[in-house]
C-alpha cells in the first residue's frame, strides 16, 4: 500500500500546483474545496480506467508490462518535469467557472490515466487503489488553493519538478525490481 500512496503524491503533484496558481489568482475557501473535489475526483477515475484498459490488454501484452509501466511512468515524470522548469507556460485564466475547473481537472488527470496502468503490476486493490489517489489528490488540491493564496505561485514549479521525479523513480523500480 506504500506503492499506492507514493503514486498518488506523485500523481497529485499535477493538480497541487494548478491549486497554488488558482489560488494566487482568487482568494476564496470555496475555491479549495471546488478544486479538491474537480481534481480529487478525477485523479480517481482517470487511474481506474487506466488501470481497466490495462487489464484488458494483460493477456497480449503480459511480458513486456514491466517494460511498458517504465515507460508509461518516465514519459509522465519528464512531461511533469519539463512543465516544471518552463516559465509561463499556462494561458491566463480570469474567470474560474466550473467549466475551466473541469478543463483543468481532465488535463491535469489524464496523466494519472497512463499511469493506472501500473496499478496492474502493484498487489493492491485497484479500487481502493483509486480511492487513495482521489483522497490523497483532494487534500493537496485543497492545501493548493490556501498556498497559493499566502505565498503566490513560487512553489508551483517545484511540485511538478518532485511528482515528475518521483514518477520516473517508480517506473525504475517496476523495470529492476
Amino acid at each position: 500500500m506504500i506503492e499506492v500512496i507514493i503514486l498518488a503524491i506523485a500523481l497529485s503533484m499535477d493538480a497541487f500546483a494548478v491549486s497554488i496558481g488558482l489560488g494566487a489568482k482568487k482568494n476564496t475557501p470555496n475555491l479549495a474545496l471546488k478544486a479538491g473535489v474537480f481534481f480529487g475526483v478525477f485523479q480517481a477515475l482517470m487511474p481506474l480506467v487506466g488501470y481497466l484498459g490495462g487489464k484488458g490488454v494483460l493477456g497480449w501484452i503480459e511480458n513486456y508490462t514491466h517494460w511498458i509501466a517504465f515507460g508509461l511512468l518516465v514519459l509522465i515524470g519528464a512531461k511533469m518535469i519539463y512543465e516544471g522548469v518552463q516559465e509561463n507556460m499556462e494561458e491566463e485564466i480570469s474567470v474560474i467557472t466550473n467549466k475551466v475547473m473541469l478543463i483543468l481537472a481532465i488535463a491535469t488527470s489524464i496523466d494519472a490515466m497512463a499511469a493506472g496502468f501500473s496499478l496492474t503490476l502493484l498487489d493492491a486493490n485497484p479500487y481502493i487503489a483509486c480511492l487513495v489517489i482521489g483522497m490523497i489528490t483532494f487534500a493537496f488540491s485543497v492545501a493548493g488553493v490556501f498556498v497559493g493564496m499566502k505565498s503566490g505561485t513560487w512553489l508551483e514549479s517545484k511540485a511538478e519538478i518532485f511528482g515528475g521525479t518521483v514518477l520516473i523513480l517508480m517506473g525504475f523500480k517496476f523495470l529492476l525490481f
